[in-house]
């Protein structure tokens, strides 16, 4: 007695179509208004595990792939999680972002200079605080000798 094996693919037809956009440089909004649906409805779809043929077509055609490769694009866990936590500019897992030199990587935040920031505000405050009140002193002794010669 012979048996076979059935092998199941472990498809997701939604992230298929999201990493091909993702591999493209295309973002969700883009491909929305190319294909004339919505970036909300793009979202959807790339949620879903299985889309219909039409779907798949119309997507294969705005991404200029075949419609065979996002049908039978194989789901690998380990694949979309490293995918879905890169350290992208914008991304909400980005802590820190490092630009194409590599230049202040890590946090960019200096107390020091913001508290030297602070402080120079503070001073030109103070400042201001210093003129009005020389005006206020310059409108007082004028009001003095005005009643003074009343």
């Amino acid at each position: 007695m012979e048996t076979k094996e059935q092998t199941v693919k472990n498809t997701h037809h939604g992230h298929a179509i999201k990493r091909f956009r993702r591999t493209l440089g295309i973002k969700q909004e883009t491909l929305a208004s190319e294909m004339g649906l919505s970036q909300a409805l793009i979202s959807t779809y790339e949620q879903r595990k299985v889309l219909n043929d039409d779907v798949i077509e119309h997507f294969a055609k705005a991404l200029n792939v075949a419609p065979e490769l996002i049908k039978e694009l194989e789901e690998d866990p380990v694949t979309f999680i490293i995918e879905n936590n890169t350290f992208e500019k914008g991304s909400v897992g980005n802590i820190a972002y490092a630009n194409d030199n590599f230049e202040n990587f890590g946090n960019t935040y200096n107390p020091v200079e913001h508290i030297l920031e602070l402080n120079k505000e503070k001073t030109a405050l103070y400042e201001r605080i210093l003129e009005l009140e020389k005006e206020k002193n310059a409108l007082l002794e004028k009001l003095l000798k005005d009643k003074e010669r009343v």
